[in-house]
């Protein structure tokens, strides 16, 4: 018989009547009410590094109350090391030639969240001063007042593909990441049996989404052992992103909670699909109308909406690096895996880089199916809705939409994505648009870290190459 313990996320606030709220706090002010009513010893700080992990800590009140008007130091090394903290050799804003000092970072009291399993909030920061010219979720705010100086706001929502294993820390790695057992086997795309017979997983999730504030709009099975997909629902740019993030490191945090383990690697299996991180788009003027949206224009699209599919697709090849940002990312980019091999778009086929959804002027938008569950969500939209609004300041044309399947139609050399990461960051470097946009400090620095990714990646020893190679060779 099958026993599972059923977990709920706890409210943090149930039994309390606070007159501020911990999604309510918006000003410095805000947060010290909060913390001196709920008596809190100790709160939660974290910033988002180049790979959109979460990196924090505790902080003493005292501490906290002094950084929320002069802000705190965080060392910079986690701007100078991969995901496995191992120091990049090859970037220039931080190193062993600076000494790793503490960067400045300012608080973001509007960030204030409950947190489901402790008696505390956390809040996050965004690195400041000569910091901010690589800070990811800077790039994206940075590409968010660009579209308002153009009278634009930008909408957005993240969805995720993620696998759910029984596993934990311990047994992943005794097993040598090999031979995992997934939550359940079989193909099971869209199944009720599957999301009801692990219903408390799935009822966990959405209330901790719920409590969090990164609501989740669809949850359901997808097609292969133990994956799912999650729809956030749509915010304003810079909290679509935050939510996103948020979303990815709680939902592991969830998981291993319940001696469980979920993954957003790009592609953990040759034998099951990939796993994407599709970003849904679209912009509104300052009284929150669609501009994408047209009455009797053909497929609804407005001549705004039509510069800045333009834009998505002629940079696309460009700014890849900032939407498949691992070597494990390309595993995925490859044909007839849901995932595109070209900067294509038509309208509503999803063998194509870009989707466009027509509809009303409340749903039209673009979906970007490039990006894949492995990006940082700041940087991934920052791509997105910089080479959109970089389609529209140029007035760049849009060709024809793509009829039928993509993957098996002849394509322009110039919509052909790099196959590697290294092309990838080679493009992104030689990009004169990404530098105009993004600035030479953080094109270097960010294409800088990509190299490092595929040069140690290169040291690897696969086991595709001791079956290929080891006895025959």
């Amino acid at each position: 018989m099958l026993v599972r313990l059923r977990w709920k996320t706890p409210n943090a606030s149930s039994n309390r009547e606070d007159a501020v709220e911990a999604r309510e706090v918006r000003t410095a002010e805000d947060a010290r009410t909060l913390i001196e009513e709920r008596d809190l010893t100790h709160v939660k700080v974290g910033v988002f590094d180049i790979d959109g992990i979460l990196r924090g800590k505790y902080m003493s009140k005292k501490k906290f109350l002094s950084a929320l008007s002069s802000g705190f130091g965080f060392c910079d090394v986690v701007l100078g090391w991969d995901a496995d903290d191992q120091l990049y050799d090859n970037v220039s804003f931080t190193g062993w030639h600076t000494g790793y000092p503490d960067a400045p970072v300012r608080l973001l009291p509007e960030s204030c969240r409950d947190l489901p399993f402790e008696e505390t909030v956390l809040f996050l920061g965004e690195f400041a001063e000569a910091a901010e010219a690589v800070c990811p979720r800077a790039m994206l705010r940075r590409a968010i007042d660009k579209g308002r100086a153009m009278g634009f706001e930008a909408m957005a929502a993240l969805e995720y593909e993620f696998f759910v294993f029984d596993e934990t820390p311990h047994s992943i790695r005794e097993k040598g990441y090999r031979d995992l057992k997934p939550i359940a086997p079989g193909t099971f795309g869209y199944s009720v049996l599957r999301n009801s017979v692990w219903s408390d997983f799935y009822e966990a999730l959405l209330e901790m989404a719920e409590d969090m504030d990164f609501p989740i709009e669809g949850l359901h099975e997808e097609t292969g052992p133990g994956v799912l997909e999650a729809a956030i629902a749509v915010d304003g740019a810079l909290a679509a992103a935050d939510k996103a993030a948020l979303f990815k490191t709680f939902t592991k945090i969830l998981a291993q909670r319940g001696d469980l383990m979920a993954t957003f690697m790009a592609k953990w299996s040759p034998d099951w699909p990939g796993q994407s991180g599709h970003l849904h788009v679209s912009l509104q003027d300052t009284e929150g109308r669609s501009v994408f949206y047209e009455d009797g224009a053909e497929f609804g699209m407005s001549e705004t909406m039509r510069h800045f599919v333009a834009g998505c697709q002629q940079l696309m090849p460009q700014l890849l690096c900032m939407l498949a940002p691992t070597v494990n990312s390309f595993s995925r980019l490859v044909p007839g895996a849901w995932a595109p091999t070209n900067a294509t778009w038509g309208v509503e086929n999803r063998t194509c880089a870009l989707r466009v959804i027509p509809g009303s002027a409340k749903s039209q938008r673009l979906e970007y199916r490039v990006g894949s569950a492995d990006a940082n969500p700041h940087l991934a939209l920052a791509a997105v809705l910089a080479s959109g609004l970089y389609g529209i300041e140029h007035e760049l044309d849009l060709e024809e939409p793509l009829n039928g399947n993509a993957y098996e139609q002849s394509i322009p050399p110039e919509r052909s994505l790099p196959a590697t990461l290294w092309d990838a960051a080679q493009a992104f470097k030689a990009s004169d648009a990404a530098r105009a946009i993004f600035g030479d400090t953080f094109v270097d620095h960010f294409a800088s870290s990509r190299e490092w990714e595929e040069r140690e990646f290169r040291k690897a020893i696969t086991d595709w190459e001791l079956k290929r190679y080891f006895e025959i060779i």
